[in-house]
């Protein structure tokens, strides 16, 4: 399986420098936390895309992006001075405070509507098409990295675009990327492992087109 990861932000780290290598980019950011123990071939999630430390300087480390993540995440976008969400991989021994998280990127989705309230902020987030149908409600879901639990979801009109809701307490307000976020802003999102794998179970249970052979 590789590196898994909770979803609990360990430290909101700055891009120091986003170089263009072809069809891939190098990445060095300022992650003193995370970088604390970190050595080459390591793992750290940015922005919740599980990167490979190439090199680690001063409280800096350097990941190399391949063109596939730089397309299907938000990591493309980012610029000098970026403020991105880190967290390294769980220890065998360490407390499971979210979900398990892959670092594998899904989808991006866009977010379309912020609600301030007395406690929390309600986001709303757009869901790419084929998603929605492992996001259940009360469920998990990784947005940019954070562990969240899906608050609200679309369904109850017909050809509505899909779109998820959930709700930011203060200290994910405080502690991570999604304190800041607009709408319009794009964020990565990584679906429930379990979700994928029960439909990957069912599926080799019943043939490719559903139905028993």
């Amino acid at each position: 399986m590789g590196a898994v990861f909770t979803g609990i932000v360990e430290e909101l780290g700055e891009v120091l420098a986003l170089e263009e290598l072809g069809d891939s980019a190098r990445l060095t950011v300022r992650g003193r936390v995370v970088t604390a123990d970190a050595s080459a071939g390591d793992s750290i999630a940015v922005n919740g895309v599980c990167l490979t430390v190439t090199g680690t300087s001063d409280g800096t480390f350097r990941a190399d992006v391949m063109g596939e993540t730089l397309r299907r995440s938000s990591l493309g976008s980012l610029v000098q001075g970026s403020a991105v969400n880190l967290e390294r991989p769980l220890r065998l021994d360490g407390r499971l405070g979210g979900h398990l998280v892959q670092g594998h990127v899904d989808g991006t989705g866009t977010i379309t509507e912020r609600r301030p309230g007395e406690h929390w902020d309600v986001m709303r987030i757009s869901v790419p098409p084929g998603l929605a149908r492992y996001v259940v409600q009360k469920g998990s879901i990784t947005v940019d990295g954070v562990s969240l639990t899906v608050s609200a979801l679309s369904g109850a009109i017909p050809q509505e675009p899909d779109w998820i809701e959930v709700s930011l307490i203060p200290e994910t307000l405080s502690r991570t990327t999604l304190g800041i976020k607009q709408p319009g802003e794009t964020v990565n999102l990584e679906v429930d492992m379990i979700a994928k794998y029960v439909e990957r179970l069912a599926g080799a249970g019943h043939g490719e087109n559903g139905a028993r052979p």
